[in-house]
């Protein structure tokens, strides 16, 4: 079994040290996904997607919480930038968006911009683990897995590039869920239930990626939560679960 032309690794012990450190999935925080031991933690949005002809637009949080007179900060969520839980999966809101930020699953384009930041900021571009979430039904693997809290994860190993590979056999599409070098100068994590990335690293490598244009990116503290209700500044949505 292979996952983007890459054989899956039979020795998951190099990452025993993030499973050792991360903080307990319950707490839902960034720590839970990401080892609290990084300088600094960046909080990645996935982009909305505007159709426009045959193309595909990408859309930032910031413009949509423009559009809807809510506020773009740190800890924003979807649901109460817009308004309703419904605009995650069953709603649009055209001619603004048409589709909804990918849920665990970091985007192509956004896949290439991060590898290209973080390839500067490890010894290792070219020896980098991905973690693949194992409770994908659409993927199958044969190999052991890495356990993480509440996620075990097949890996695969290759260069940083490989970040922006479709993990999935076509017609599905999926990013992998976790991916560090080597060197564990950097890790970045996109949860299966999340519509955002969170990467750790360096203070250069957090600045670079707040600098790049093409990554709508805010700075946020390990212990921040990404729950639904997480956003204490825009209302909650108005159809919030009891």
């Amino acid at each position: 079994m292979q996952f983007a032309g890459r054989p899956l690794e039979d020795d998951v012990s190099p990452g025993a040290w993030i499973a050792a450190a991360v903080h307990p999935f319950d707490e839902h925080v960034v720590g839970s996904l990401v080892p609290p031991v990084f300088d600094g933690y960046v909080r990645v949005f996935h982009p909305a997607v505007r159709y426009r002809g045959d193309d595909d637009v990408d859309v930032r949080w910031a413009e949509v919480a423009a559009a809807n007179r809510t506020v773009a900060h740190p800890a924003m969520e979807w649901g109460s930038l817009t308004g309703s839980m419904e605009f995650f999966d069953d709603a649009d809101q055209s001619p603004l968006w048409d589709q909804a930020p990918a849920r665990g699953h970091l985007p192509v384009g956004v896949a290439d911009a991060l590898a290209a930041v973080l390839r500067r900021h490890t010894g290792t571009p070219d020896d980098v683990f991905f973690g693949v979430w194992s409770g994908f039904g659409f993927i199958v693997g044969d190999a052991p897995t890495l356990a993480l809290p509440a996620r075990d994860h097949w890996l695969v190993r290759g260069p940083v590039d490989l970040a922006a590979a479709n993990m999935a056999d076509e017609p599905s599409e999926q990013s992998a869920s976790l991916w560090w070098p080597d060197d564990r100068s950097w890790v970045v994590a996109t949860d299966i239930d999340l519509v955002t990335t969170f990467v750790g690293g360096s203070a250069p490598c957090v600045a670079d990626l707040l600098a790049h244009p093409g990554i709508e990116a805010a700075a946020v503290p390990a212990d921040q939560r990404f729950t639904w209700d997480a956003d204490t500044v825009n209302p909650l949505p108005f159809d919030a679960p009891d």
